[in-house]
């Protein structure tokens, strides 16, 4: 028979190979995630080519949303302004300048250390060191940091002189899109999205983020690509979900009036 000191030594190698197989599980499955990233991507950057082939995209790009028995609704696909050698006017906005105590705050939490770290707490939802570090150089953003930005331009918006903001979170469009506007309806309960200035709206493809700006100071809908990718889709779905919304909580029709 054993005795304590065998069955004791016996009980920790046991555990000891649980946990490094533990540890194994996880490193694979991060390995796999980031292997189906890449084949993801691969795949986006080659669709894109085939659209760049096929059409001619100018610097200033304007398609209109076909809106049966209704008036066009312009839809804009963004284009960037900030061209080589242009110099910012005085009407433009600057990034503030980041002095030597910011920086210092940036590399702190950049540096290694515990990943579930809670580095902050706000609009009920936590940040750790592990969702900071989807910042750092090309890893991808995460949607606790999406939401997290989200937030801060609607608490920002609330500064007098700025545009007010609605921002759906990340899973937004998601449940629209597969699941229709009876899923997502009770999401505004507290909310009248025709009351503020700009809805935002972020769009996950897997892996890269795009947003959809809905600005109802200018009446349409523009779609943000940082690979120059086109969504009439996604404008169809929000469009349709402003009608939808609109019944459903104001008890008429969207009004398109004025949205040329």
């Amino acid at each position: 028979m054993w005795g304590t000191s065998s069955f004791s030594t016996f009980f920790q190698a046991e555990l000891w190979i649980k946990e490094l197989t533990s540890v194994y599980d996880s490193r694979a499955r991060e390995r796999l995630r980031q292997i189906e990233e890449q084949k993801a991507l691969a795949l986006q950057l080659q669709n894109q080519r085939l659209q760049e082939r096929e059409h001619s995209v100018h610097d200033s790009v304007e398609l209109h949303l076909r809106v049966p028995l209704e008036k066009e609704i312009p839809v804009t696909v963004a284009q960037e302004t900030q061209k080589k050698g242009h110099k910012l006017t005085d009407s433009e906005d600057e990034f503030p300048e980041i002095t030597e105590e910011m920086e210092k705050e940036i590399k702190n939490v950049f540096r290694n250390g515990n990943q579930d770290e809670v580095l902050n707490e706000a609009f009920r939802l936590t940040i750790t060191r592990k969702d900071i570090q989807t910042l750092n150089h090309l890893n991808w953003l995460n949607d606790e940091i999406i939401n997290f930005y989200m937030n801060m331009l609607m608490e920002r918006s609330k500064e007098k002189g700025l545009p007010s903001v609605h921002a759906f979170n990340t899973f937004f469009f998601t449940k629209l899109k597969t699941a229709g506007y009876q899923a997502v309806k009770r999401w505004t309960k507290k909310v009248d999205v025709f009351s503020v200035d700009i809805l935002l709206v972020p769009i996950h493809l897997g892996v890269h983020w795009c947003l959809a700006v809905v600005d109802f100071r200018k009446k349409n809908i523009t779609y943000y690509d940082s690979m120059g990718g086109i969504s009439n889709e996604a404008c169809r779905i929000l469009l349709q979900y402003l009608k939808q919304e609109s019944i459903d909580k104001k008890k008429k029709e969207f009004d398109t009036n004025g949205w040329q």
